[in-house]
């Protein structure tokens, strides 16, 4: 499926409209880092209420369940690279998370999103085995998951280590 086609699928089925964040997942060059984007400014936007922001993160992963596995179908590929919900919650993950273990300034949240990319591309164990092993939604969202609990580890250590 060329690139336009996709857009022209994307667009005309609602349901793939927030699994493809609203446009974010459309980018033609990095559509993953683009969608972490969005991530970031749900946990900027949201009051900084810890029992909000895991109500958010709930809510987001059973729903992304469903929406990444049902664009999936829908789309004919597994985990396609515009499917972007998933990013936005793992990133969202990340930083509900670190500020228990990081200041949140900007330095650290720029660390927290290039750490996100990094664990969601790479995929080390046991993610990219999930990622193989499970098929629909919940392989979709539970490698971005994983990516954000290796994010928010590194950043913990980051952080003893420097100061």
């Amino acid at each position: 499926m060329t690139h336009r086609e996709l857009v022209k699928k994307v667009l005309c089925d609602p349901l793939h409209w927030p699994a493809f964040g609203f446009g974010a997942g459309l980018m033609p060059v990095a559509p993953g880092t683009w969608g972490s984007l969005p991530g970031v400014l749900i946990w900027w936007l949201l009051p900084k209420d810890i029992y909000l922001q895991v109500g958010v993160a709930l809510v987001g992963f059973v729903v992304g369940i469903w929406l990444c596995g049902e664009s999936a179908r829908r789309i004919g590929v597994h985990d396609h690279s515009g499917i972007v919900w998933d990013e936005i919650v793992g990133m969202f993950l990340v930083l509900m998370v670190i500020p228990s273990f990081v200041p949140m300034e900007p330095a650290w949240i720029l660390a927290a999103f290039l750490a996100f990319r990094v664990f969601d591309i790479w995929k080390p164990w046991p993610i990219r085995d999930l990622d193989h092993r499970l098929h629909g939604g919940l392989g979709i969202m539970l490698d971005d998951v994983l990516a954000a609990l290796y994010a928010a580890l590194l950043l913990s250590f980051l952080h003893k280590l420097l100061f």
